[in-house]
């Protein structure tokens, strides 16, 4: 048997695919953003589109963030102080690249799919589909204990926190 370079396009039991599909990209998983606007921000999977549509002819997904997280709060604020620093959170909504996108281990049980319309992310609706995301985001913030699960508890508190890098 001839001698032929490891991976090389001949040998057809290559151990690497010629593209790798994003299984682990899925609804409810929180990734962080690596490249454009949003880049270090960290974002939940709403649908994950694998094989690309019409107008985007690559594996992407949709996805809700925060770009601007919840202000620093301590053990000895009052609640009004702390509610008042959670309504600092600005949501963003938007269709990312699988490959720009770096999945962590960390899941969260927000219903997000009912919030965010693929309809309406075009002009003016867009602006309220963000004002029900901010809702959403402000109330899993303050009541993070109300968690389905511990592991689920877990990946809400990741989501909140801000990225150290």
């Amino acid at each position: 048997r001839p001698w032929t370079p490891p991976f090389s396009q001949n040998n057809s039991s290559s151990i690497l695919p010629k593209y790798i599909k994003m299984a682990i990209v899925k609804s409810g998983k929180v990734v962080i953003i690596l490249a454009g606007r949003h880049a270090g921000k960290k974002a939940v999977v709403i649908k994950n589109i694998e094989d690309g549509n019409d107008d985007k002819r690559f594996s992407h997904c949709l996805v809700a963030g925060i770009a601007r997280g919840p202000r620093k709060v301590t053990r000895g604020m009052s609640k009004k102080k702390v509610e008042k620093r959670s309504r600092t959170m600005k949501p963003f909504v938007k269709y990312v690249n699988v490959r720009h996108v770096f999945p962590t281990r960390y899941q969260v049980d927000m219903d997000l799919k009912k919030a965010v319309d693929e309809a309406d992310l075009v002009g003016d609706k867009k602006v309220d589909v963000k004002k029900t995301l901010k809702k959403i985001f402000e109330d899993k913030y303050l009541n993070q204990k109300s968690a389905t699960s511990e592991k689920k508890a877990a990946g809400s508190n990741y989501f909140f926190q801000k990225l150290r890098f």
